[in-house]
């Protein structure tokens, strides 16, 4: 493509230049020959340190910040077209949309944001809508997804070239709608900017990712935008109101707003959520629920639903994603079929079955409140399998029955939600075993005594080794209890010291099943 026609007078080359741009390139190690390479501040490297490599490696054109001028480098290279930017992160997301033709025009792109519960959501809608013949790309933090072609992500929410190339090969492959985690620190960093969401879902919003954003609020407005600047006049915003940032942001949103956009509120607890869940029944293998809807497909709806996913916090995606479902006109039993078909996600409340008599449960959760939503969750089923059992009263039956939660911390990461987890897990489990999860660059011992402060009960004990922690659970369990490995959920490695080593929870666990019974 020229690059005038990417330009489209927006900016200011400092030459007429009708060169043909190749591609383009935010990171110079990237850079191919005719590239247009884009200068960005990251939050470890500036990439206007690195112009000369990318001209060096063949970049045609080169964006830069006005702030970071440097007239040696512009006169050193005449022949490179240099365009001037206030930010370049804005541009690199509006150029990356016009090389590769506006592609979320073609699309019906469904964002979500959230602390928890996007990966799961995205999961959800997708086999929803496949199930009823449609064709959908999907892109979050497992990998990306074009049809059934998987793709190793990067990030939740790739860089914007990048998100823009997927969208294209989506559209090239007879994609019509795509499902996208957007995450906070993409929100902030301008990576889907210049993409016309159609559908904008909100799961929740509890403590994270302070060591970027800083303060709560500030991680708030980042979430706040995709409602707000980035989904399309017209568009559709599902909304949890059982989370308190949700309530604030429905508000927010209708002064801001009103009626240019369609609003439709989830919840449990809330009885003015649109779609909401009642008697609810959740057991070690399924979970079921009236769904109860005000104002869709039929005033005073209530259907059974049942789906094979595990726990509470599965309802509040199983409503998100019946919403989208309804919204876009699918016929509510194609729905419940599709849900009642729809298998765990790797690594989100997922259950390990290796032939043993207790339940083990792999899970992503590395917030306070996430560990908190699947503890809840297994107390809950450490009930209900109590009641369901005639061979002793409840209470004994309860009492005898223990959650073993294995669990640690990211490195270089918000240090502030470490004994956060660790009071929640202390308090929630009967025995809890700190460990390691991603240490980077940390001490791990330093990581876990910053756990350690918050725990709240001595029932827990410390096994740095993941591995030999996971060991040590499954070695604890008794019939009828349940282990939970919190933090890593589908990760297949963990990352010491700058290396990523090999390492599964739900390997290590099959394994450590194995070992018990002797195999």
């Amino acid at each position: 493509m020229k690059i005038d026609k990417i330009i489209n007078n927006d900016y200011k080359l400092a030459k007429d230049n009708k060169i043909e741009i190749t591609g383009i390139a935010y990171d110079s190690r990237m850079v191919k020959p005719g590239n247009l390479f884009v200068a960005i501040v990251g939050e470890n490297f500036d990439g206007h340190k690195f112009i000369e490599d990318a001209i060096k490696k063949g970049a045609a054109s080169v964006v830069y910040e006005h702030e970071k001028y440097d007239a040696a480098l512009i006169t050193k290279y005449p022949e490179i077209a240099w365009i001037e930017a206030i930010n370049s992160r804005v541009v690199l997301a509006k150029l990356s949309s016009r090389f590769y033709e506006n592609p979320s025009s073609k699309l019906t792109l469904i964002g979500i944001t959230g602390t928890n519960g996007k990966t799961t959501t995205s999961y959800i809608i997708k086999h929803i809508l496949e199930s009823s013949g449609n064709e959908a790309g999907l892109i979050g933090t497992i990998g990306y997804l074009i049809k059934d072609k998987f793709y190793d992500a990067i990030h939740t929410t790739p860089e914007a070239p990048d998100f823009q190339s997927y969208l294209r090969k989506m559209v090239d492959e007879g994609c019509k709608y795509v499902i996208s985690e957007v995450s906070s620190h993409a929100l902030s960093q301008k990576r889907v900017d210049f993409s016309s969401f159609k559908i904008a879902i909100f799961t929740n919003l509890t403590q994270d990712h302070l060591d970027f954003h800083k303060t709560m609020e500030a991680y708030y407005q980042a979430k706040k935008r995709l409602f707000t600047e980035l989904l399309m006049e017209g568009g559709f915003a599902v909304i949890n109101i059982d989370d308190i940032y949700g309530q604030r942001l429905l508000q927010e949103l209708k002064m801001a707003r009103g009626n240019s956009i369609e609003y439709l509120t989830v919840g449990i607890k809330n009885p003015e959520a649109d779609l909401r869940a009642l008697n609810i029944d959740i057991s070690f293998k399924d979970i079921s629920f009236e769904l109860s809807s005000k104002r869709m497909a039929g005033d005073g709806l209530r259907r059974k639903i049942h789906s094979k996913i595990l726990g509470i916090p599965n309802v509040y995606n199983l409503l998100s994603g019946i919403g989208v479902g309804l919204y876009l006109g699918l016929p509510l039993h194609s729905i419940k079929n599709a849900i009642s078909e729809f298998k765990a996600v790797e690594g989100r409340f997922q259950r390990i079955d290796a032939g043993q008599d207790f339940l083990a449960i792999v899970d992503y959760a590395h917030t306070d409140d996430a560990l908190a939503g699947i503890l809840h969750t297994a107390q809950e089923l450490i009930k209900i399998e109590a009641k369901k059992s005639a061979c002793q009263p409840t209470n004994s039956q309860s009492n005898n029955k223990k959650i073993i939660t294995v669990f640690g911390c990211g490195g270089n990461r918000d240090r502030t939600k470490r004994p956060k987890m660790a009071q929640v897990a202390t308090e929630l489990s009967d025995y809890v075993i700190m460990t390691t999860d991603n240490p980077r660059f940390e001490e791990p011992m330093d990581i876990i005594r910053d756990m350690e402060k918050g725990a709240i009960k001595s029932n827990y004990t410390i096994i740095p080794n993941r591995k030999l922690a996971i060991q040590m659970a499954v070695a604890m369990a008794s019939k009828g209890d349940i282990v939970i490995l919190a933090g890593k959920g589908h990760e297949s490695y963990q990352e010491i010291s700058g290396i990523r080593n090999h390492f599964s929870d739900k390997s290590e666990i099959e394994n450590a099943i194995k070992m018990r019974k002797g195999l």
